[in-house]
């Protein structure tokens, strides 16, 4: 991987040109032709493999499902299996094994229609957790995993203009048609790595490439969609190392200290999360790095601009389940009937 490989990588993060020829217009930026970018990226992702897919990426809350991170405590001779249980749910997206009591870490989603809550008492018993926090996010101050790969000033901020965070966030109920839902639903899958893959995407699905892309204009103003974009594996890309701070932070300075948390470009995610007698934790702030000194070192440097404030740095020590959420999608109801009904689910 080559300088202008990374820098390619870190563009197609933040946004990939939702056009006829992509990749023509995204070598325009660099001074090459379309072929040489669709090259360089079929290596990447094909051979290198530290590109992952490049799609739609959209808000879960926006299109009406319900999320949250749970938190639950095993022993460690049933962490393994129980974690296994809780990859069976097609909503759980990310899963990991963390340092602390509460050892293992998850996020789960599910349609509207179905209870989160339920869900979750579900999964707890079908887990044998020996206890689960249920922490929503009560705001988000940023949200998108962007690396930069380019070796950038390492005190750089990001500009608040660039940040997705609450007030992006649609307030209202989805008005989604059937329509919209058959758009979503091709749009969220990985683009075809040829000339025109929109064109593709269309006539799988059923579109002209023309609506597709009025779709998508129709989807991001509304909150629906928040940028088409490349998503990467961070431990190819030389981000072997993440840390989820979490900070114990008085009420009325949460605002205040989350937002600038938020402004540090290492920060993928922040959020405002319930608290619990034992777990005074409000704010959480998800740090990448290529080992865990880098991680301390951002640390360090948020505590010298937002205060020392107290906190835990929890580690992931191992991975148990790593992918994009798929909406409106049958898996989920099957799991939810089977779960509902009794239907034995084994590790």
């Amino acid at each position: 991987m080559d300088d202008l490989d990374r820098k390619i990588l870190t563009e197609i993060q933040k946004d990939f040109p939702r056009v006829s020829k992509p990749f023509h217009a995204l070598g325009e930026k660099f001074g090459i032709t379309g072929e040489e970018t669709l090259a360089r990226i079929k290596r990447l992702k094909e051979d290198e493999k530290v590109l992952r897919q490049i799609s739609a990426i959209f808000d879960t809350r926006s299109l009406g499902y319900q999320s949250t991170l749970v938190a639950m405590k095993f022993s460690n001779d049933q962490l393994d299996r129980g974690a296994e249980i809780i990859n069976q749910h097609p909503g759980v997206s990310h899963n990991y094994r963390r340092n602390d009591a509460y050892n293992l870490w998850f996020t789960v989603a599910v349609p509207p229609y179905h209870s989160l809550e339920g869900t979750i008492q579900k999964l707890h018993e079908l887990s044998g957790a020996l206890s689960t926090l249920i922490l929503p996010t009560l705001k988000l101050y940023k949200i998108g995993m962007k690396l930069d790969l380019t070796g950038s000033d390492p005190d750089a901020r990001d500009s608040k203009e660039n940040i997705y965070d609450d007030s992006k966030r649609r307030k209202a109920p989805p008005e989604l048609t059937q329509e919209h839902i058959e758009a979503i639903r091709a749009l969220q899958e990985d683009i075809p790595l040829e000339e025109c893959p929109f064109e593709a995407i269309a006539k799988a699905s059923g579109f002209t490439e023309a609506r597709l892309f009025e779709l998508m204009n129709f989807f991001e103003p509304r909150g629906y969609f928040r940028r088409f974009a490349g998503i990467l594996h961070h431990r190819k890309a030389g981000f072997s190392a993440n840390a989820m701070v979490v900070w114990n932070i008085p009420e009325e300075k949460q605002d205040e200290v989350g937002m600038k948390m938020a402004l540090f470009p290492q920060v993928s995610h922040c959020y405002k999360r319930p608290i619990f007698l034992d777990w005074p934790y409000a704010l959480y702030t998800m740090i990448h790095g290529a080992k865990a000194e880098d991680c301390e070192k951002i640390v360090q440097k948020i505590v010298s601009a937002a205060g020392d404030w107290p906190r835990k740095n929890l580690y992931s020590t191992k991975e148990y389940k790593k992918i994009r959420l798929k909406y409106f999608t049958k898996e989920l109801d099957e799991w939810w009937d089977r779960a509902m009904k009794g239907t034995p689910i084994h590790a």
